[in-house]
């Protein structure tokens, strides 16, 4: 049996056969498929995401909104317990101060 169209239906309308590209416009539906099911995303493999609040992507990347980095803090030179204490609460108040950490209660 040949056929000279690419794009053909047998066995009573039960096989279709297409041979060319099957376009679907927007609005198109399509019954009888399962519900595709998407994998998330993770540290090893590519899935889905989704962008909650605050957050967009844009070229691929995703950010945080209104959110400012923490300033600047050096490297602590402390050689006493006291110093290093006091170098730590300095991180911590940059932290709360740039929303990375909610401020104390």
């Amino acid at each position: 049996m040949s056929y000279t169209t690419k794009n053909y239906t047998e066995q009573g309308g039960d096989i279709t056969h297409i041979g060319g590209s099957l376009i679907i416009e927007e609005g198109a539906s399509v019954e009888g498929l399962p519900a595709p099911t998407l994998p998330t995303a993770s540290a090893s493999k590519a899935g889905v995401v989704k962008v909650g609040s605050g957050l967009s992507i844009s070229n691929g990347v995703l950010s945080a909104d209104g959110i400012t980095p923490a300033a600047n803090q050096a490297a602590s030179t402390a050689t006493e317990l006291a110093d290093l204490k006091n170098d730590f609460n300095t991180l911590l108040a940059s932290l709360k101060t740039a929303g990375l950490m909610t401020a104390d209660s």
